[in-house]
């Protein structure tokens, strides 16, 4: 864990996080269309501050999430988590003072702590963690990221084990697959820069929703239905 006064607290973030980005999901339920989810990462200050909103449509009851994560520029573990709808104060937040070496978690009007004894990932900050874990494995010669068989991060909720899947290709694009338990769910991200979030799998009270990254500039996506060549890592 980080400890408290860590100058890396202080650096600027990594390459990856360096630069604003923004980029959309598509969200998808049995194939039709199911609303959209915005990311936008940038770094502020001491940190990289991650925005999702998450608007479900379609086939799926009208309801919108914002899920706000700051993460440490150099390790990509979290700082601090807000969920909400994005109207008002977030109904969850979860903050991780290194200095105090508390955990304090407020939902609605409750609060409680806890000694905060490792590091933490939130919903969101687990995902650009993976991201970034695949961006620091890819080779020089840029094939397959080596990233462990298996893995393990630390969320509020839990310990969750991250199992790394046969590499698939997403719309022609090489992505590395990993499988997250609890949660039974699915993260597929590019082998090569920018190192995108292609796919994203979450079982839903509704059955299993999908986020698929949007078609780039100049190239088309995939049929929906289409079948993915899937190949095995040498």
């Amino acid at each position: 864990m980080t400890a408290p006064g860590d100058p890396a607290l202080s650096a600027p973030a990594g390459p990856l996080y360096a630069a604003p980005e923004a980029f959309t999901l598509t969200l998808t339920l049995g194939g039709r269309y199911a609303g959209e989810q915005n990311w936008t990462v940038h770094p502020e200050r001491s940190a990289v501050v991650a925005r999702v909103q998450t608007d479900f449509g379609g086939v799926l009851p009208e309801i919108r999430r914002v899920q706000t994560s700051r993460l440490h520029p150099r390790q990509f573990t979290s700082l601090g988590y807000a969920e909400g709808d994005g109207r008002g104060r977030a109904a969850f937040e979860v903050g991780f003072d290194r200095r105090s070496g508390l955990v304090t978690l407020r939902q609605g009007r409750d609060e409680a702590s806890a000694p905060l004894t490792t590091d933490y990932q939130d919903p969101v900050s687990l995902l650009l963690w993976l991201r970034a874990q695949v961006a620091q494995a890819t080779p020089p010669d840029g094939g397959d990221p080596a990233t462990p068989e298996r893995t393990h991060a630390q969320l509020t909720g839990g310990r969750v084990l991250i199992q790394r899947l046969p590499d698939q290709e997403i719309a022609g694009v090489p992505c590395s697959g990993f499988y997250l338990r609890p949660g039974s769910a699915y993260v597929f991200v590019e082998q090569a820069a920018p190192w995108r979030l292609m796919r994203l799998i979450q079982p839903t009270d509704f059955g299993p929703v999908e986020a698929n990254v949007s078609a780039a500039p100049g190239r088309r996506a995939a049929p929906t239905g289409a079948p993915e060549r899937r190949r095995r890592r040498a």
